[in-house]
């Protein structure tokens, strides 16, 4: 995946999975709600989907061999069905898992809540996982980017946050950072969006509480939006994706590219 032009990412919030703890035991029916999430992005216009353990709550910090295999079958059943790049997040912080599964189904890119550093999350202390992302990327090369959260929501940091993004690009290795608001839905900080597309020598992507009515303000200062909330039926991030509100930012993506030409 590059970004020679800004990039629209919808999120495909997958139903509890096997093994999770509100799993429901229709595993048949949290593969046809995940598909059919895809295909509506792709309708509307998206440019990539993120497949995300969003309904595993209370998620640990790395996952059982269960979550990795679900989400394999999960992730090549949305590959099969569209076209669109797809990317991988574990939560709450399997970049391992992510990568695996991104590798077995040619998916494009991955999500790293942490990839350096240490973040104090409700799941307790989360630290960076850079080396061994990096260890299995050489052991399987590939052409999976690794996106990486500088700061991430949900959690509390007491960095610095121009040394957290440059540690999380010059040390942690990664194509590209995230930056998001401090919880999921929540609009990013703009001057720390700002400062983020000053300094970084790789993509910005705002990860969290874009929306139809902010997206031209945040527009010059990221190079990819990562939307879930917004386009889901009213606005609550648990529901299903609206195909309207999908249709309607995904419009306004391809006029703000038409005004930039």
């Amino acid at each position: 995946m590059n970004f020679d032009r800004k990039v629209l990412i919808g999120m495909v919030h997958l139903k509890p999975l096997p093994g999770s703890y509100l799993y429901d035991g229709d595993f048949h029916r949290v593969i046809e709600h995940a598909v059919g999430e895809a295909k509506k992005l792709e309708k509307a216009g998206f440019d990539a989907v993120m497949v995300e353990n969003f309904g595993d709550v209370p998620f640990p910090k790395t996952v059982e061999p269960i979550t990795v295999a679900a989400m394999s079958v999960i992730a090549k059943a949305i590959r099969d069905e569209i076209s669109l790049p797809i990317g991988i997040n574990v939560l709450r912080n399997d970049a391992i898992a992510a990568y695996s599964i991104a590798y077995a189904v040619k998916a494009d890119f991955i999500r790293v809540n942490v990839l350096s550093g240490v973040a104090y999350t409700d799941q307790g202390i989360i630290e960076g996982i850079a080396h061994e992302l990096a260890k299995l990327r050489k052991l399987l090369p590939s052409r999976i980017k690794v996106f990486a959260d500088v700061h991430v929501k949900h959690a509390y940091h007491f960095g610095e946050f121009g040394d957290a993004l440059r540690d999380t690009v010059e040390r942690g290795l990664a194509d590209a950072v995230i930056i998001s608001g401090k919880a999921t839905g929540m609009e990013v900080d703009v001057e720390k969006l700002k400062k983020a597309k000053e300094i970084s020598p790789v993509p910005v992507i705002v990860g969290s509480g874009t929306t139809y009515d902010n997206l031209p303000k945040l527009w010059k200062y990221a190079d990819g939006f990562i939307v879930g909330t917004w386009i889901k039926r009213e606005r609550k991030t648990e529901n299903d994706i609206d195909p309207r509100r999908a249709e309607k930012i995904a419009e306004l993506v391809k006029n703000l590219r038409a005004d930039e030409v």
